[in-house]
Parts: structure tokens; C-alpha cells; sequence
């Protein structure tokens, strides 16, 4: 099974509650359990792996896949190994990030006074987060309800980054990889990496519609799940463990 972050398994940015990180253990206790998301990795262990109570054993059915799959992670010799990176040239991150800057103030959405960075360089995307990378979750929320903003930059970029993938993220964010990287990619890689196929893998996210930055996944013919919090998560992943190991993860 594989899981969006933000918004599917936590509150955006926020540490996973109690009733989930439980159930993900539990679940980590049968199948293999892959979280993928356009966060870095130290945002996946400060929401997720700091609270999730697991032997080393466990760990390893652990895939963690950051900034939209660019980087894969996995437990190896006690601790959390790089397994590849599909990190951006420096001249390339260059261009992104005056393309980025240029955008939002063309089209009157740079914040003068954000919540720490605007524009994070992750290595293997580069990050615009309008209100800053700290901001407050209702600020975020309340930012761009409709995706009008994040679009409008998005396709702004994608116009003059033609070599690269321009995506809208989060609530307030949107990510730049290289071509053709998206969670589609990182799935592809993970599928091929553990010999499976479209038919063994379930994928639960929040943005699932088209232009979604989780709708690459659903566009693959992976079978999905939308959800819209955290707790709509919790409640599938509950009535999922009844049925395991004797139904497939579809047919709850």
C-alpha cells in the first residue's frame, strides 16, 4: 500500500496522530507500506517516523519515497539508506528558482513577509510554498481554496521551464523536478524495484483529481483511494485490517 502525506496521513506539515501512526504499524505488521509525498525527507521523519513504534524488522516493509518520489528510502544496516536521487543540476535549480521568484511577483502572489522560505531547494525539486515553508496551517488552507493561484504559477513556469516537470503541490506549494519525474515515476520505480505489478499496489491520497499532483498515480492504473483528511485514512486503513490478510486491499 502506498500513502500521500499531507493531507492523507497528517494534518499538512503537522505531526500524525496517535490513532494513525498505530495503524500504520499495524498495518506494516502484514504488508509492505510506501509513503510518498513533495516533502523532504526530514518532514517525513518529524510527522511520521519519530511517532511510529516499530522493530527493525518491520521497518524494512518501510519504502519512503520524498520530494515526489526524486528520492527513495529505505532501512538498511539500522538506519535510513539512500537508495537513489534524482537530484537537479545547479544550473538548472538556478532557472527554476528566478523563473519561480518572477512568476509570483508578476502575477501578485510573492509574500512580502512569509513564514520562513518561500523557495526551498530539496535537492531533487525545488519547492515554492507562497506563504513560507513554517506557515500556519489555516493560513494555507484559507491561501488558495480553489487552486487558482497554484495554477496560475504552475502554468506560468511550466511555460518557461519546458525542459522540466512543473506540478502544483500542497495547498500552497509547487514543485519543479526533472522531466518526467512525478509520483507515477516514483511508483514506476518502486513496482520494478520490488517486482510488482499495477495490481498489487493501492494507493490512498487526497488529490486524486486531474491536475492533482497524486492523479499521476491513478493515471498509471494503480487502483486508488481518495480521501480528503486524515481521518477519512484512518477509517479505510480500520476496516482494511479486518479483512487482511484473505482480501485484497481493493476490495474494502
Amino acid at each position: 500500500m502506498a500513502f500521500d502525506l499531507d493531507d492523507t496521513l497528517a494534518v499538512s506539515k503537522s505531526q500524525i496522530d496517535d490513532r494513525m501512526a498505530k495503524l500504520l504499524a499495524e498495518l506494516l505488521a502484514q504488508v509492505d507500506v510506501c509513503v510518498i509525498s513533495g516533502g523532504r525527507f526530514e518532514q517525513f521523519d518529524t510527522q511520521v517516523l519519530r511517532y511510529l513504534d516499530l522493530d527493525s524488522g518491520v521497518r524494512e516493509r518501510m519504502h519512503l519515497m520524498p520530494t515526489c518520489g526524486t528520492r527513495y528510502y529505505r532501512w538498511i544496516d539500522g538506519d535510513w539508506g539512500l537508495v537513489y536521487a534524482e537530484d537537479l543540476s545547479e544550473e538548472a535549480k538556478e532557472r527554476v528558482v528566478s523563473v519561480l521568484v518572477e512568476g509570483a511577483k508578476a502575477l501578485g502572489i510573492w509574500e512580502p513577509e512569509p513564514w520562513g522560505e518561500i523557495i526551498e531547494d530539496r535537492g531533487s525539486q525545488v519547492t515554492f510554498s507562497a506563504l513560507g515553508q513554517r506557515a500556519p496551517v489555516d493560513a494555507k488552507y484559507a491561501w488558495d481554496p480553489d487552486g487558482a493561484k497554484k495554477g496560475a504559477l504552475r502554468d506560468y513556469a511550466a511555460a518557461r521551464l519546458p525542459d522540466l516537470e512543473v506540478r502544483s503541490g500542497g495547498s500552497t506549494s509547487v514543485d519543479v523536478t526533472k522531466k518526467g519525474v512525478d509520483k507515477a515515476y516514483g511508483m514506476g520505480k518502486l513496482m520494478r524495484h520490488l517486482g510488482l505489478t499495477t495490481e498489487e499496489v493501492l494507493f490512498v491520497g487526497d488529490r486524486l483529481d486531474e491536475g492533482g499532483n497524486d492523479y499521476p498515480v491513478k493515471a498509471m492504473g494503480i487502483r486508488c483511494v481518495a480521501v480528503t483528511r486524515w481521518q477519512d485514512t484512518a477509517d479505510y486503513v480500520e476496516r482494511l485490517l479486518t479483512t487482511l490478510p484473505d482480501a485484497l486491499p481493493g476490495d474494502v
